[in-house]
């Protein structure tokens, strides 16, 4: 039975595509491995399965599941979220077109969109996505074809007008695309703000365990749909079936991690702001931020991810970054456990030298479902690194 249009959030993300099974009664659909598909005679498919590239009944569930979550029509999982940005613009882009990119877009990104792209003809400006006339202007100068933004953006956390973006992207004639993986499906849904695409790194707070790679795309129009599809099938960058099962169990979950992250990141945020150490709290949630109120009309809550950067510049972030033990340092981010990341070195190290590039001063705090007095004092100890003068172990 499909899950009605008006159930909430967690009813989506629990039922979507996830019908028991009919033979057995199983609850939780079975994990389908199978590569081809027996026909019943040449071209006499079973519910349209022939080859796994093409169609496989883990990811289709997957997919269902993703669009009831963002509020699309369609939905298209791949191995990766640069896969999918990969897909993304080849689908819909043309040599001699441009796109508009945040000026802190993620270094991925920037790294598929200029220097992979760029050799093919794909024109970008980096642009401040804040500065709506800025925009615009950028925009109007060349063949754009997307504007593409990050809201909350990685990892410099600003907040950006999506329905501001969507009328300049429209009334251009180009497309709205919004990476949405920080905020994920539960606390924003850009295709409500006027956005065409939408990108995730299921990798991150939907996979949320920290165990498994992918990424998404999500729509709510047809002719969109039917051209991404197309290279879907075509490239096939698509994602494997313990891949799709594994995002989707962790679908099933988010909201009730996702509501965890933001208290833990609240918290933790408002303990930074009071340290003397700390130059500035990069977090939407705290009142302070410039985009604080904008992120309470376009988010249900403020995410997990916190950026902070330090007085006495990088050897301190580095310090702090070397010192903790609850904290991983490691890349990526959303998963249950808390990540720190030093992006200037990491994340983003492929926009060094750019006018994309991370201050140095700055580290990434991914929190985790960990109870966050233990963060906050993992985060104490590790500061008392930096007062001390001392070298992290």
């Amino acid at each position: 039975m499909p899950v009605p249009e008006s159930a909430g959030f967690n009813t989506r993300a629990v039922h979507a595509g996830q019908a028991f099974e009919p033979r057995t009664g199983a609850v939780v659909p079975p994990l389908h491995f199978s590569s081809t598909y027996a026909q019943d005679g040449i071209g006499g498919l079973r519910d349209g399965y022939e080859y796994g590239r093409g169609a496989n009944p883990t990811r289709d569930s997957l997919q269902e599941q993703l669009a009831a979550v963002e509020g699309g029509t369609a939905a298209f999982s791949f191995g990766s979220g640069l896969a999918a940005e990969d897909s993304l613009i080849r689908a819909l882009t043309r040599p001699g077109d441009h796109i508009v990119l945040g000026n802190d877009a993620y270094g991925g990104t920037y790294r598929l969109i200029n220097g992979i792209l760029g050799d093919w003809g794909i024109g970008n400006t980096p642009v401040d996505m804040a500065n709506l006339d800025s925009v615009r202007d950028a925009v109007a100068a060349n063949k754009t074809r997307f504007v593409w933004v990050e809201t909350p953006s990685n990892p410099l956390m600003k907040i950006t007008d999506m329905a501001a973006l969507a009328d300049i992207a429209h009334d251009a004639g180009a497309l709205l695309v919004v990476d949405n993986t920080f905020a994920s499906p539960y606390l924003q849904n850009p295709l409500a703000f006027g956005a065409d695409v939408v990108v995730h790194s299921t990798t991150k707070y939907i996979g949320g365990h920290s165990d498994v790679v992918g990424g998404a795309l999500v729509v709510n129009d047809p002719e969109l749909a039917d051209k991404i599809g197309f290279v879907q099938f075509a490239v096939g960058a698509v994602s494997g079936p313990m891949d799709a099962f594994l995002t989707t169990r962790g679908l099933k979950t988010l909201g009730v991690r996702m509501d965890r992250h933001s208290e833990n990141a609240q918290a933790v945020a408002e303990w930074l702001l009071e340290r003397p150490e700390v130059e500035a709290v990069l977090y939407p949630g705290l009142p302070s931020h410039p985009g604080h109120e904008l992120a309470r009309k376009q988010m249900k809550k403020f995410g997990g991810m916190v950026s902070v950067q330090f007085k006495e510049g990088e050897a301190a972030a580095r310090k702090v970054a070397e010192s903790t033990s609850v904290f991983t340092l490691a890349e990526s981010l959303g998963g249950i456990e808390s990540l720190m990341n030093y992006p200037a070195e990491m994340t983003h190290a492929s926009v060094k030298g750019t006018e994309l590039a991370v201050p140095e001063n700055l580290i990434r705090l991914s929190c985790g479902i960990e109870d966050v007095e233990d963060l906050i004092a993992d985060l104490d100890h590790a500061f008392s690194f930096i007062s001390n003068g001392r070298t992290g172990s």
